[in-house]
């Protein structure tokens, strides 16, 4: 049986950070796993602007509030739902991503948690470790072929993993840093690569 492991964000819906930097002209804020592989670090330079513009999570949930999926991303999931289970894994958080899971139909949802005091975002609790690779690993130990979808640094080690790894619309340092890689930039197209590849893998 085949599995589609997806990323969340710039694969489904938009990057929440970079709303957030759009809605209050804080630039630093648009730096994402596009730009810097290292989540720990990119994390805590989010907290550090966050609590240096007094910034809270009421703020963030605002961004999201005004957010829908990406043109083609809902079709996308009812074309491959009928054929597939899907699962979507993140590095964004529960507290966040949630209402925008309703748009999506309800995917299975793999992420981490914020650490939330009187408003202000004090931390942040990761799944685990390498969160995505380790949850491909473990679908596969139960006997699963996985097709997965990324776009940034932080899905190398996933999409590596899987049986099959496509980058959908990286930046052009993604590609040429990870030339192994399909590389799609419509949702039509990514159906059309997750199918041929089901195909494939149908075969052994």
């Amino acid at each position: 049986m085949n599995l589609v492991c997806l990323d969340l964000e710039s694969v489904l819906v938009p990057e929440i950070w970079i709303g957030l930097a759009e809605r209050t002209g804080i630039d630093a804020l648009r730096l994402t796993t596009r730009d810097n592989p290292d989540y720990h670090a990119l994390m805590r330079g989010r907290m550090r602007l966050l609590d240096d513009h007094g910034l809270t999570i009421s703020d963030l949930r605002m961004v999201v509030a005004e957010m829908v999926p990406l043109d083609g991303a809902v079709s996308f999931l009812e074309r491959l739902r009928p054929q597939f289970q899907i699962v979507v894994l993140s590095d964004a958080f529960y507290e966040l991503v949630t209402p925008l899971m309703g748009f999506l139909g309800w995917p299975t949802l793999f992420c981490h948690r914020l650490e939330i005091e009187q408003g202000r975002i004090i931390g942040y609790r990761l799944r685990q470790e390498d969160s995505k690779r380790r949850a491909v690993s473990a679908f596969q130990g139960l006997n699963f072929k996985v097709i997965a979808a990324g776009d940034s640094h932080n899905d190398i080690s996933m999409l590596t993993q899987a049986d099959v790894g496509i980058l959908f619309r990286p930046p052009d340092t993604m590609i040429s840093d990870h030339p192994g890689f399909e590389v799609v930039n419509d949702h039509a197209v990514l159906g059309d690569a997750i199918e041929a590849a089901a195909k494939r893998l149908n075969k052994f």
